[in-house]
């Protein structure tokens, strides 16, 4: 597959960022570089010179398409077969197939609706170091791949590159609505959605997201072979990331605000002991210049000298934490804690009083404010953002989820 576009165009950004999320591979072209993309453009589309124009391996192309379009022509499931089941999984990350093939197994009839790549941010890890039953460590997009065919195997229902936009509750029914403006009712729902990647929100950011500006190194790091990276962060995510692109980058360069990383010591020693990774501590971003819409140059800040500089950079990689995928539950009346994240279990009844719902039971321990929506994984507050106890989680909601399904 190759993409046709240029870098100031917001719908080819658009469609390498799906590709992206969904873990597909694909050839860029940059048609304003290449001038022979730009003629196969223009006659592809009958003297129009259409762009992103996409060229698949059989021959055929889609110009300017939707998401819509572009996972119809790749086959991607985006409709359920029915209307109603058991459970319904929103995010197929490790806590939600993890939590699917139990309930699948216990005959629990159960539909997983993703918007992007099953196996959520692990997906998007090179190497998984600290999964018990690996000894030499698995790769992410594998260890997400067994987990998908895992639950495929004991009957779980799949749905790929489909947004969920919102949950209602009437008496013992949830209903999930998605952005496609298809409705699935279940008895109880899981919310799984994890989280996504924070942003800077810093001068240029967002006009470069896509021209040189990224959360995703497996997505885009095969872009900057033999160029300078950067990398934002100090997190073990940045520390990971940072080892899957030196594999491409000339050199990379990683950009720490205090005084040390806060990864894992194991993946701190492989960092600095890297000879084409260099550090730079006490900085902060605050700016992002481009010339033609490519990024050029980081604006950076010594936050202990207080000096400012720019440095010129090819690409920057942004991995600062995560933030949670909850914003389609505004109005469900599932209570959130400040930053967004679900409360549940114990913490709903600190005051002493349960949530409204619960008149003859405590809620299970991953049970949200309102009764049959469940929460795991990296989207539940004080879970701990690791893809073991992602999985975990997922198999101890699918144990409770069994037991509230009994009772209703």
């Amino acid at each position: 597959m190759t993409v046709y576009g240029a870098h100031w165009c917001p719908d080819c950004r658009l469609s390498k960022q799906f590709l992206g999320e969904h873990q597909i591979a694909y050839n860029w072209i940059d048609i304003d570089e290449d001038k022979g993309g730009e003629e196969f453009v223009i006659k592809t589309n009958n003297g129009k010179r259409i762009i992103p124009t996409i060229t698949f391996a059989d021959g055929s192309f889609l110009a300017e398409p939707s998401n819509a379009e572009l996972a119809a022509k790749l086959g991607l499931k985006t409709k359920a077969s029915r209307n109603h089941y058991d459970l319904i999984i929103l995010g197929g990350g490790p806590a939600g197939l993890t939590a699917a093939l139990y309930t699948a197994r216990e005959f629990i009839d159960t539909l997983i609706i993703e918007r992007a790549a099953f196996g959520g941010q692990a997906a998007g890890t090179e190497r998984l170091e600290n999964m018990p039953g690996f000894p030499e460590g698995i790769g992410g997009m594998e260890f997400s791949q067994r987990l998908r065919r895992q639950a495929e195997r004991f009957g779980v229902e799949l749905l790929q590159a489909q947004e969920v936009t919102g949950i209602h509750t009437y008496h013992n029914y949830h209903r999930v609505y998605t952005g496609d403006g298809e409705q699935y009712s279940a008895r109880a729902v899981l919310v799984a959605t994890g989280g996504r990647y924070k942003r800077l929100n810093v001068p240029g950011e967002n006009e470069l997201i896509g021209a040189g500006v990224h959360f995703c190194a497996t997505c885009d790091g095969p872009f900057y072979k033999g160029k300078r990276v950067a990398v934002v962060g100090g997190g073990n995510s940045a520390a990971e990331e940072s080892l899957l692109l030196v594999k491409f980058a000339e050199h990379l360069t990683i950009l720490v605000r205090s005084s040390q990383f806060k990864a894992s010591r194991i993946i701190q020693e492989k960092v600095l002991a890297h000879p084409k990774i260099s550090v730079r501590w006490h900085t902060e971003v605050k700016g992002f210049v481009g010339e033609k819409s490519k990024l050029t140059r980081l604006q950076v800040l010594d936050n202990q000298t207080g000096e400012t500089e720019e440095l010129s950079t090819d690409g920057a990689f942004i991995f600062i934490g995560l933030e949670p995928n909850t914003g389609f539950l505004a109005d469900s009346g599932v209570l959130l804690n400040h930053w967004g994240f679900i409360i549940t279990g114990h913490d709903l009844t600190h005051s002493g009083e349960l949530p409204t719902g619960y008149k003859r039971r405590e809620p299970h321990l991953m049970e949200t404010s309102i009764p049959g929506i469940f929460a795991a994984g990296d989207v539940r507050d004080k879970s701990t953002k690791q893809v073991a106890s992602a999985a975990g989680e997922g198999a101890s909601a699918a144990l409770m989820i069994r037991e509230y399904l009994k009772s209703v």
